[in-house]
This record gives C-alpha cells, structure tokens and sequence, in this order.
C-alpha cells in the first residue's frame, strides 16, 4: 500500500508476521526519481532487506515498467535471450534486481541503452538494484562508464519516522532495516536481524565466491562491533582469528562491498600536526551491531561499554543518509588524542564539524574550538541526546540528530 502525505512520499510496509501497517517515510524517492529522469541506467545499492525492491516498484507504478528478480528461477528464464526480450521491451523501465547475479547482462544492457540512445530514448531505461556494492561497481564501470548513475539507499533514517524520542530509541536499538524496526517486539526484531546475519554469512558470502567460513567472518564481524568507531589493529585480529594479516583487510572489504560496515579516513588536509592515519570503522546498521554484542533490549544497551560508541555510529549512518553525493567524510584525531568525530566536506566546500555525545548535558574538550580552526569548519555542531538546539560559544551549536539532519538537506536546497 503506497500513498503521499503532505507532501512527502510515504511507503507503507505489512508485517507479514501480525499482519500490521507501519508507516515510514522515504525522503531518497526523490533523489532516485531525479536520477532516472536524467539517466539511461541507474544503480539502487542498498544492503539485502533495506527496501530496494519496495522503493523500486513505487517509483515505477505510474510508469511502464517491467520487475524482475534475477534470483527467481522464472524471471531468470525470461532473459534466456536477453537482448531479443530486452529489445522487445525497449519503451519500458525494465527493473533488474539482485543484478549482480548476472554480470553478463552488462554488456548486452550496454547494447540496449546505446541503440536506444540513437532513436532517441536517453533515460529511464534501466533501474539495476544492487546489495553487493563492490561487484556491482566494478561489473558496471567496465560496461557501462557514462551511462549509469548511482544511488545509495540506506536504512530506515529519523526523518523516516514519526521522530518521538521512544520511536528514535527504537529506531537505534533494532537499527534501521524495515522488517526489525516494524516488529511486533525487540525479541522479534532479534530473531528477524539473527537470519539476516546468517543470510548473508552462509549463503551471499558463498555466492559471492568467498572462500571464507562463515564461523570466521562473524567472529572478524563481531571483533569489529566491539571495536565500533576505533581504528584497528589488523596484526591482533589475525592472530586472534588464526589467519595471516592480509587476510583482515580482505574480510573487511567483504562486509564493506556489502554495504555492512562503513570505513571512514582521517582527516589529512590544512593541519600541521601529528595525525592518526589508520581509518576507523564502523558496523553500519545498529541493530546488526546490537545482535552481534548480545544486546537484546534498550536497557541493556544503556548500561553496556558499548553505548557511547553505538550512538555514535547511529549519529553517523543516519547523517550519511541525507548527505549530497559529492560530499565526503572524515575523522579528525592527533597523536595527542585532540579528536572530532565527523568532519562533512560538502560539495560547495563548506566544512562541518560535527562531534557527538550521547548525554543530554554533554562536556567538550577545551580544544574543541581549536579542532575546529585547524580543520577551517564553516559550520560547528555537537549531536548530542536531547532535543533542542542552541549555542554554546564560539560559534558551536548543541543541536539534536534530526535537526541537524534537516539542516544537511536545506543546504543542498
């Protein structure tokens, strides 16, 4: 069931298991429409369950268009001949899910999309959605270079949903895929994150061609979410999982080309001064990282080491998730431990700052304006745990996570 709301595009979602509607609102529908207007192919990357399949078939529903799932023994029989059936649909939006099972199909859709080009169909051609981001990039950019865009989708973000703070408690304790933050309870979400997590270690991995079990990734998985945030130190964790260094980085581009766990680099321009240079890493969706620790409810979340590091991440993804396309991110931290969490490089090279707390009355550090200098920030803020937003000298502002959110959009307005 899809309907509009004031305004804002609006995607319901069943829950299959007690048959209730939840409602969440999906700002990247315009972002996704815009780029299919202007481009003959588009790639929709998002991780497995985040909502691709759903968002795909409610920007095509008053259209003409075709759906098929390319993990589906019968839509794959359909494509025995692609490029007579691709032809023969060539007026459509033709909608290729999982698109990254079939990498021969990127030359043929080159063919297509060039010989619609020359009878004068230039976008809207195909929409390819992707939860395999690094072989889908890697497929496409050799076939398709200049005729394909990309669009990231994310989990369900705090601007998606009623912005109650119990609903943003629940938003972080079940993390941001729809079916677990729509579940009838937090043991239910556990469970449905559980399979997922076996999902993907038991069978995409495989899929994948990965000769690494299942037993081991989740462990290098489950290191990573106590490391949440911290830079790591590959050496310790292959001794721990008994395998040789470069192995590490391999496992971790795994989880990272699944879009599982998300790098960030240091921030290396304009400063003299002793920086870190290892990049830190985060497990991107906090539900997953919630069931990898064990923790099952908010109040155990509350008192776990975790917490503080936990918000942090969830501050990050969600922000990620309204970023323009060509803004980049870093981390800010010296030798001698001065630190910013998140340092935003937007597109017309503004500089925001933005450091995170979790309390409702957090401290800063008595360099943080200094940080800031050094890193030439135009705009300073600190997410922290409450509501409201307002200053607190030297031109910093406490601001609460979906504000800041809605002033990242206002700025690409």
């Amino acid at each position: 069931m899809i309907g509009i709301l004031s305004g804002v595009y609006t995607l319901h979602f069943v829950r299959d298991s007690c048959n209730i509607l939840g409602m969440l609102k999906r700002w990247i529908i315009k972002r996704l429409e815009k780029s299919i207007r202007r481009n003959p192919a588009v790639a929709l990357l998002g991780a497995r369950q985040v909502g691709k399949t759903t968002l795909s078939k409610f920007v095509a529903k008053d259209i003409k268009s075709i759906y098929l799932d390319l993990e589906t023994p019968r839509d794959i029989a359909m494509l025995k001949d692609p490029e007579e059936f691709l032809g023969e649909n060539s007026d459509k939006l033709i909608i290729l899910d999982e698109i990254q099972r079939a990498p021969d199909l990127f030359m043929v859709l080159r063919g297509v999309i060039d010989n619609n080009r020359r009878q004068g169909r230039n976008a809207a051609q195909f929409l390819l959605l992707g939860s395999a981001s690094m072989d889908l990039l890697r497929q496409s950019s050799e076939s398709l270079a200049g005729r394909i865009s990309y669009v990231e989708m994310n989990g369900i973000n705090v601007l998606e949903i009623d912005a109650e703070k119990q609903n943003i408690k629940t938003l972080w304790l079940r993390g941001g895929f729809p079916r677990s933050y729509l579940s009838q309870d937090d043991e239910m979400a556990m469970e449905w994150l559980e399979d997922l997590i076996r999902t993907y270690l038991e069978r995409d991995v495989p899929q994948m061609g990965f000769d690494i079990s299942a037993q081991t990734l989740r462990r290098l998985w489950t290191m990573l979410a106590h490391l949440q945030g911290e830079t790591i130190n590959a050496s310790k964790l292959a001794t721990n999982l008994e395998v040789r260094r470069g192995n590490i980085n391999d496992y971790i581009d795994i989880l990272k080309g699944l879009l599982l766990v998300r790098r960030v680099e240091p921030w290396y321009e304009n400063v003299k001064k002793r920086l870190l240079k290892s990049p830190r890493y985060y497990v991107r969706d906090s539900g997953i990282l919630h069931r990898l620790l064990g923790i099952s409810d908010y109040d155990t979340l509350l008192s776990n080491p975790i917490l503080g590091k936990s918000w942090e991440g969830f501050v990050i993804e969600n922000i990620h998730s309204v970023l323009p396309r060509l803004a980049e991110t870093y981390f800010y931290s010296t030798a001698a431990g001065a630190e910013i969490d998140l340092v935003i490089k937007m597109p017309n090279r503004e500089i925001w700052t933005v450091e995170i707390k979790h309390g409702v009355a957090p401290k800063l550090g008595k360099h943080y304006s200094q940080i800031c200098d050094d890193v030439g920030a135009t705009h300073k803020f600190v997410v922290y745990g409450g509501d409201d937003e307002f200053p607190i000298g030297n031109n910093v502002r406490m601001i609460s996570l979906p504000k800041i959110m809605k002033k990242l959009i206002a700025a690409q307005s």
